[in-house]
């Protein structure tokens, strides 16, 4: 395993099911931000899309993202980071989607009618910035 750049004080964030903020760079170079589940697994931050949506075209076109989290108990506390898409593999048993489902409870009809579609994105993170 790589040395990440998260720092331990704030690596919480990233093991909690909180929602963040995630933000790609769309072809006219302006920015689109979307809240997100994620997974953290100590290397690579995922998330889950479809090869249909925006942000899937956008981290084709610009592999550099950002994503944010606060702390629900402390708003001002925050992790920020920013990172390279390492990773699209092709999720067509929607495989990621159904753990980030049940992560953060969300009960749905199996299989998950875009399946077929679905791709799981791993981010490798180069910068963290806190509070």
């Amino acid at each position: 395993m790589m040395a990440t750049v998260i720092p331990d004080s704030h690596r919480d964030l990233l093991d909690s099911a909180l929602y963040a903020h995630v933000a790609t760079v769309r072809a006219d170079g302006t920015p689109q931000v979307n809240p997100t589940w994620f997974l953290w697994d100590g290397e690579l931050l995922w998330l889950t899309t479809t090869s249909k949506r925006r942000k899937y075209h956008n981290v084709l076109l610009h592999p550099e993202v950002a994503l944010s989290v606060n702390d629900p108990e402390q708003p001002y506390r925050y992790l920020e980071v920013r990172g390279v898409v390492e990773r699209i593999d092709p999720d067509p048993a929607a495989a990621l989607f159904d753990r980030l489902a049940t992560r953060y409870g969300l009960d749905y009809d199996k299989p998950v009618g875009d399946a077929a579609d679905r791709v799981a994105i791993g981010v490798r993170p180069t910068h963290a910035s806190l509070q």
